[in-house]
């Protein structure tokens, strides 16, 4: 069977997964969210010209002074008046700008003696110095964040700033897990020497911990058809995980208990590695990822799977991971046809790659911070190369 690419997938897996509904929520509930309708600003920021220094506030025109001090303006307490040639207003910074006033002389630079105002320093520049117009960050109509963008902290404080008090979003993902295997146990029970403490369900709720999901664990099921069939058809879910299984031995049972279920299975064997393994599918509008259950291989098609389909179905318009560049710390061989993700450490700035990359072995991973991106078909690299790296820790 020819392995599918990483990219073609990623994309099969975009198209068949349509985005969850939409609902409008207060601010202080859409962080991490993805939205689903442009954010335009209700009001201008600044509303007036404001001053962006403690000071005094005169026409630029009067300078070198000196002038009659006649009031003052605060943050939420404006001057009301107009000030005539030769007078000041005491400003603090944020406040509204006086009517005329156009400059602003910082406070250091001031020699004040009762209401006569003096400049001792070289003074502003140019009219308008130290002062923030009306506008400066953005007008009424603008938009501020766009559809598909995701609600971080700085793109909620730009919508409340716009005098937007609730947002249109994509709901949360409702995401089910499960690990199969009769090998597993819950991590800390008293288990024999052929049991095996599961890692792979903690590990991916860690994984999309910053994520808007629901998650629904569905604990570990046994290598049983029908036990497997049952559960697949009861559960509610837009995503279904599931871990070990998914190859073709005696006891991989994910594939015929998805199809006994009423699934059908879109595509299986990724030109990958680790991860060669995983299953995608669906039942009825449910999406399917069946992922390997070698835990590092868990990990890495989570990252380039579970969390992008995650991402497409809440709104995400590029909801791919970002590769950035790192300079090797030594050489790598030339690959061969699946891409590689190799488990680096980031050492005095390059990345160097773990000894030992046998999807089994968690403590490498947990020692990385790093995924080197090898290409199908990547020809030899020296050290002092660059090469594309995921930042996973």
């Amino acid at each position: 069977m020819t392995l599918l690419p990483i990219a073609e997938a990623q994309a099969r897996l975009f198209t068949a997964a349509p985005r969850v509904a939409e609902e409008t929520v207060p601010l202080a509930q859409a962080a991490g969210r993805w939205l689903a309708a442009d954010v335009v600003a209700q009001r201008t920021q600044p509303a007036h010209d404001l001053s962006a220094m403690d000071g005094y506030a005169i026409r630029f025109a009067d300078l070198p002074g000196p002038w009659t001090l006649i009031g003052e303006s605060a943050a939420g307490r404006p001057f009301d008046g107009t000030i005539q040639p030769g007078e000041t207003v005491r400003i603090f910074t944020g406040a509204v700008m006086p009517a005329v006033a156009d400059t602003v002389m910082i406070q250091e630079e001031v020699d004040a003696q009762g209401a006569a105002i003096r400049l001792t320093g070289e003074g502003p520049a140019h009219p308008g110095r130290n002062t923030r117009r009306r506008g400066l960050d953005f007008t009424a109509g603008d938009t501020l964040v766009r559809s598909g963008e995701r609600l971080t902290p700085a793109r909620i404080a730009v919508a409340a700033t716009g005098g937007v008090g609730a947002l249109c979003v994509h709901r949360r993902v409702r995401v089910a897990i499960c690990a199969t295997g009769d090998e597993l146990v819950d991590p800390g029970q008293p288990a024999s020497p052929d049991a095996l403490p599961e890692s792979n369900r903690a590990m991916l709720a860690a994984m999309l911990a910053d994520l808007p999901v629901e998650l629904i664990d569905l604990g570990i099921l046994p290598d049983d058809l029908a036990t497997l069939r049952d559960a697949f058809a009861r559960v509610d879910a837009d995503l279904l995980v599931t871990t070990g299984g998914a190859s073709v031995g005696d006891h991989d049972l994910v594939r015929p208990a998805l199809e006994a279920a009423g699934g059908q299975i879109d595509f299986w064997r990724i030109a990958l590695r680790p991860g060669k393994p995983m299953m995608a599918g669906r039942r009825g509008a449910m999406q399917v990822l069946g992922l390997p259950g070698n835990p590092v291989s868990a990990f890495v098609t989570a990252i380039l799977f579970v969390k992008p389909v995650i991402a497409h179905l809440a709104g995400a318009a590029d909801p791919l991971p970002r590769a950035t560049l790192a300079l090797l710390g030594e050489d790598l061989p030339a690959n061969g046809a699946r891409t590689d993700y190799l488990r680096a450490e980031i050492r005095d700035g390059r990345a160097y790659a773990s000894t030992i990359q046998d999807s089994s072995m968690l403590l490498t991973l947990a020692r990385s911070q790093a995924l080197i991106i090898r290409p199908a078909g990547a020809a030899a690299a020296r050290a002092g190369d660059s090469a594309d790296i995921l930042v996973i820790a």
